[in-house]
């Protein structure tokens, strides 16, 4: 029991390196507290793992994952597009203040999000690989504290790098990184045979036309206030 434990975290740790789920978990830090983050990512992992064991102890089949690919970059395009009119529609450091949002349930965010994006993902498959030759309630243990770990590695970035930019700038930069992730998920997901460098080009396509559309916005928006301030 205890080697498997070990090994899947050995594992899924290192095929979480550098994955989009790390990606994914540092954005989030950059906008919501970082137990938040942490537990929607522990028990979206939890269970997707429970899942991924599952299919490889007991099923020995595969979830349509074509369909979950698409729900999931949907989600990530939707989930882009509202934090950017969040922060897009908050008031100027110089206007008068407005009263505060309400919260938008951030832990059931995060862990929509994570359960959608790790379904199909080579995570999930290294998991259920594991779990056809080995003790499936220690795959199961290790897989989610290997990916828990991995992904806690990228809060920390997130809360570093949060301390050092203001919350604007970190909520449209969120924003701009869900709708990349979303282009690139929806494009690898209808054009399965588009290579990686070709996607990933494709796909940052989408957060930098908006990116250029709303600086362009707000440079046309702040320029009457610099005029009136000259005059």
């Amino acid at each position: 029991m205890i080697a498997t434990i070990l090994l899947s975290i050995g594992i899924v740790f290192l095929a979480e390196l550098g994955d989009k789920s790390q990606l994914m978990a540092l954005t989030f830090a950059l906008r919501y507290r970082w137990w938040v983050v942490l537990g929607g990512i522990a028990t979206a992992t939890a269970l997707v793992h429970v899942i991924s064991v599952a299919v490889g102890h007991f099923l020995g089949a595969a979830l349509p994952t074509g369909v979950i690919a698409l729900v999931a970059a949907l989600m990530f395009l939707g989930v882009g597009v509202w934090t950017l009119r969040e922060n897009w529609t908050a008031p100027e450091p110089d206007d008068e203040p407005k009263p505060p949002r309400s919260s938008k349930a951030p832990y059931f965010v995060v862990l929509s999000a994570f359960l959608l994006a790790e379904l199909g993902d080579r995570t999930m498959f290294a998991t259920a690989a594991l779990a056809t030759d080995n003790n499936w309630f220690g795959v199961w243990l290790g897989s989610t504290i290997g990916m828990v770990a991995a992904d806690a590695l990228a809060i920390a970035v997130g809360i570093l790098i949060g301390k050092h930019l203001p919350e604007r700038a970190i909520g449209l930069a969120a924003g701009l990184l869900f709708l990349y992730f979303g282009a690139a998920t929806l494009l690898t997901t209808v054009f399965p045979g588009l290579g990686l460098v070709a996607g990933a080009a494709l796909a940052a396509v989408v957060p930098a036309v908006i990116g250029g559309v709303l600086l362009i916005r707000r440079v046309r928006r702040r320029a009457p206030k610099l005029v009136r301030t000259s005059v």
